[in-house]
């Protein structure tokens, strides 16, 4: 990751974070804990980091990230956690109860209207 001049104040993923458990990445010799302790790096004390993505079901893990493009939002906490980061605050604003989260998010059923987590982590 390239080096920057100043802690950032906040740290954005937007639907993407799922992407970190593909085979794409996998396959570059990254993992989603070696992202998280830099995107940790890389936040000023008490800064924050912002995660929005599609549900999985609660069961799920990691595992449907390549196949759904979705990742179980207790997996995200945890290993944001084992960064260094606290949970800040979450919202289920965009929440979507009529997602059944066992469909790809690129269904045209679900398409832009699925069920999403937000956390706010802090680092402290």
């Amino acid at each position: 990751m390239p080096e920057v001049t100043q802690p950032a104040d906040v740290l954005w993923m937007h639907l993407f974070y799922h992407d970190l458990h593909t085979a794409l990445v996998q396959s570059k010799d990254a993992t989603a804990a070696d992202f998280n302790r830099a995107m940790c790096d890389r936040v000023k004390p008490g800064g924050y980091y912002v995660i929005v993505d599609h549900a999985a079901a609660g069961t799920a893990g990691t595992s449907v990230a390549q196949s759904l493009h979705r990742i179980d939002p207790a997996s995200v906490r945890k290993e944001v956690e084992a960064a260094g980061f606290l949970l800040d605050a979450e919202s289920n604003m965009l929440a979507s109860k009529d997602d059944p989260r066992s469909v790809k998010v690129f269904d045209p059923a679900i398409k832009g209207e699925t069920d999403r987590f937000v956390y706010r982590f802090v680092r402290p």
